[in-house]
């Protein structure tokens, strides 16, 4: 069972910056595609980037798009999210997702594994 530990957010003023990161255990040879999505309160959880197993193919939702860079080290099995630019509606739990498929995705359930999530929190 593959274990994804999110850490790095918190409270930020608006157009303030932020970095995300998610490191995996055990069975890390079965993750390929990775993904952070998130949840605002009263609202779905929704896709917000995601990156293929070489990082060589990337997607952004729209709405963090030129904000948000998604990265990964596949050395330190570590997969980051860069968010620039805030604002107070990025505000949300911050998930990272696995896939077993190398192939990127930006639907929810074609994830495997999930982590616990990180709060993060933009101040107007």
């Amino acid at each position: 069972q593959v274990q994804l530990v999110e850490s790095g957010g918190g409270l930020v003023q608006a157009g303030g910056s932020l970095r995300l990161a998610c490191v995996a255990s055990s069975r890390t040879s079965s993750i390929g595609g990775m993904g952070w999505f998130r949840q605002a309160p009263g609202k779905e959880r929704e896709f917000a980037a995601a990156i293929s197993r070489t990082g060589v193919i990337t997607y952004y939702a729209d709405s963090v798009k030129g904000r948000f860079t998604i990265s990964r080290d596949n050395a330190k099995n570590t997969v980051y999210l860069q968010m620039n630019s805030l604002k107070p509606q990025d505000t949300a739990v911050y998930y990272c997702a696995a896939r077993s498929s190398v192939v990127a995705t930006i639907m929810t359930n074609d994830y495997n594994w999930w982590g616990q999530g990180t709060q993060v929190t933009v101040s107007s």
